[in-house]
């Protein structure tokens, strides 16, 4: 009877989850009786099953399992994420004030916030906090993260490992505001240079008070630096367009087989600037909103973008309520720039013999004009005006982020080294190559589809009887590729330096320092001086050929 009563409410979900698309779909009967399937599989499960079942979690693991099977972006959401999601938007929240990052049995600081409460208790970044109060983060099930929140002033001891020692402090919560722009300032050459971060609820109304009072200060040329923002809220992509071009302006439009979701964006108030001459700085990682800024920006010939193509995340999810606080972000449409290019570089629906998303190739791409008349090209993302290698990501540059081998090592470069003067800091070659010792050290494994191919190979071999007699050219492979990989990170120097040096300065003095150190050093940030500085050149990359 218990399992009765615990089913009932998880039946009532999955109904309510898919009943949206009643509305939607032609195919009403189709839908309700692979729900009624469900439904019963689902019953006959949990009062038959041998050992004893978990309803919550069976359901918990078919929807995401059956999301998974469509795009990264569409999410189930608990109540948990959906109080976090408004967080994020709001930008404001109560907590530790750190970035961090949770795996299992521990929760990692990726970044403590200058004079908030983590960096005031003395933690720094590569610290692992491994107990929160009483509960230890191994034990928890649910998101550990979350025994990090609390009410303002409330104190929560945490013990923590740091370079394989234990340590224990105490932690004094406080209201945190995330900036969506955390820094701004005015360059010796008039240039205004303001980082936008995130595009929540205050990413304009920041980016407009940064905008005047670097014009007040004698600004007469911009830099925006959109580089590593995830993107946010769609209302506010348009709005920070629509700071530097006029009202009425269409700065994306959004396409769906749901007639309803087709829709375009136009700018809605009266610009703050439209003559200021404006660079716009991408690369990877700047997604969503900021590939809708950047994008119309360079459609409308409004500014140069500089730096690498961004990340290509042109696919738009709407949150859609079900019950008990729960939530879906649905992916409903994509995004379009104003020239009618697909931001979405990734194709979920015609995946590889392996299951995974292709990508549009370079000679299929299609071609597009701007409103001068240059000639821009889709395939997912906004290729800059400008290539710089400092900003681009390779496969193997990729990994190592993926693999956290850049944050691991600048964690060990901190402990190891004492730097005076983070502004005149320089990631030499002698130090590059310690970076690759130690990434053989570490177990790095850079696994290409070369590797899987291989791998298969040999499989297909074994199974036909052929593997002993290619057993010494499959080791010349291996070795061969082995050299490849090393020769692959020597080919991304730049870049990987770049990232590495990114990291390190802000172990040594925040992201603050970090700032001031691109104002100096920065290939982007100097190349988009240049561009601006040269009137006859910004012209000329704005004008068609």
């Amino acid at each position: 009877m218990i399992k009765k009563r615990v089913l009932v409410p998880s039946i009532a979900i999955i109904i309510l989850f898919t009943t949206v698309s009643f509305t939607f779909k032609s195919d009403f009967f189709e839908i309700a009786k692979q729900i009624e399937i469900f439904t019963t599989l689902f019953k006959e499960l949990n009062m038959n099953y041998v050992d004893e079942t978990n309803p919550a979690e069976l359901m918990d693991t078919a929807i995401k399992s059956m999301l998974d099977d469509l795009d990264p972006y569409t999410k189930y959401w608990n109540e948990q994420d959906v109080e976090a999601a408004r967080i994020r938007n709001s930008g404001e929240y109560t907590g530790i004030g750190a970035v961090v990052r949770t795996i299992k049995d521990k929760i990692t600081i990726i970044e403590p916030y200058k004079g908030y409460p983590a960096d005031k208790a003395g933690l720094k970044a590569g610290d692992e906090i491994i107990q929160i109060g009483d509960i230890k983060v191994i034990d928890f099930k649910e998101d550990a993260g979350e025994l990090l929140k609390g009410a303002p002033n409330s104190k929560v001891a945490i013990v923590y490992k740091r370079q394989g020692k234990l340590k224990n402090t105490t932690i004094t919560r406080e209201e945190i505001e995330v900036k969506a722009v955390p820094f701004y300032t005015l360059l010796n050459d008039k240039t205004g240079y303001i980082i936008l971060k995130k595009f929540n609820q205050k990413a304009s109304s920041e980016t407009i008070a940064a905008l005047n009072d670097l014009k007040g200060k004698g600004a007469d040329k911009i830099i925006l630096d959109l580089r590593g923002n995830p993107g946010g809220l769609l209302s506010e992509a348009v709005n920070v367009t629509n700071i530097f071009v006029p009202k009425g302006q269409l700065i994306t439009t959004t396409k769906s087989v749901i007639k309803k979701y087709n829709k375009e964006y136009r700018t809605k108030k009266t610009a703050i600037d439209v003559d200021i001459p404006l660079v716009v700085l991408v690369n990877g990682r700047s997604a969503s909103a900021s590939e809708i800024v950047s994008g119309s920006i360079q459609d409308l010939d409004r500014g140069v973008v500089i730096g690498a193509r961004s990340f290509g995340k042109g696919l738009v999810q709407r949150p859609k309520s079900l019950t008990y606080g729960t939530q879906l972000k649905i992916t409903i449409s994509r995004y379009y720039t104003p020239s009618g290019r697909c931001i979405q570089a990734l194709d979920y629906w015609n995946r590889d013999e392996n299951n995974e998303a292709t990508r549009t190739k370079e000679k299929d791409y299609n071609a597009f004009k701007t409103k001068n008349g240059r000639t821009v090209y889709d395939g997912g993302g906004i290729q800059p005006d400008i290539e710089l290698e400092t900003s681009k990501y390779s496969g193997i540059t990729t990994a190592l982020l993926q693999a956290n081998a850049i944050f691991d090592y600048a964690t060990e470069y901190y402990y190891n080294h004492t730097l005076k003067n983070p502004l005149k800091f320089k990631f030499t070659n002698t130090d590059f190559e310690h970076f690759k010792t130690y990434l053989k050290s570490s177990n790095f494994n850079y696994n290409t589809k070369t590797d899987k191919a291989l791998e298969k190979a040999l499989e297909s071999a074994k199974n036909e009887n052929f593997d002993k007699a290619i057993t010494n050219q499959y080791k010349a492979l291996l070795t061969a590729m082995d050299k490849a990989k090393n020769d692959a990170l020597d080919t991304s120097k730049i870049e990987i330096i770049s990232l590495l040096t990114d990291e390190i300065i802000k172990r040594y003095s925040y992201r603050e320092g970090l700032y001031q150190y691109y104002i100096i050093n920065n290939p982007e940030i100097i190349k988009g001086q240049q561009i601006l500085s040269n009137k006859k050149q910004y012209n000329k990359i704005l004008t068609a050929l």
